[in-house]
Order: structure tokens, then C-alpha cells, then sequence
């Protein structure tokens, strides 16, 4: 499979990949688990959790 014929995999990562207290990753919001998994997650289990889960933790954090 060529570069040109992979899939392009939705992701939310911005580039900053560091961890917070809470072990969030403070760019995207995601758990190491959920990073590790990304991959192999199909796109619509994807797109939910960057639909519903990530903005939570988002809100939250701002909160905190």
C-alpha cells in the first residue's frame, strides 16, 4: 500500500503531548489507554469519542 492509499485516520491530537495530574494528555484531552488504542479504533468509534467523551474532559478541565 502506497502513502497516497492510506486512510486517513481522524485524530484530535494537536502536537502538545504532555500529561497532566489527572493523566490526560493536555493537547487532546485522551488517556495513555486511549492513545495506545487509537489505531486500531474504527472511525466511528473515533469520531464518537471526539464528539462526546474529549469536550467533557475539556469542559472539566477548565473548570478545575
Amino acid at each position: 500500500m502506497s502513502v497516497e492509499t492510506l486512510p486517513i485516520v481522524s485524530t484530535p491530537c494537536i502536537g502538545v503531548c504532555r500529561l497532566d495530574r489527572d493523566n490526560l494528555c493536555m493537547g487532546c484531552r485522551r488517556t495513555l489507554g486511549e492513545i495506545a488504542a487509537w489505531s486500531r479504533l474504527d472511525e466511528h468509534e473515533r469520531l464518537r469519542l471526539m464528539r462526546e467523551v474529549l469536550p467533557l474532559r475539556r469542559i472539566r478541565h477548565v473548570r478545575a
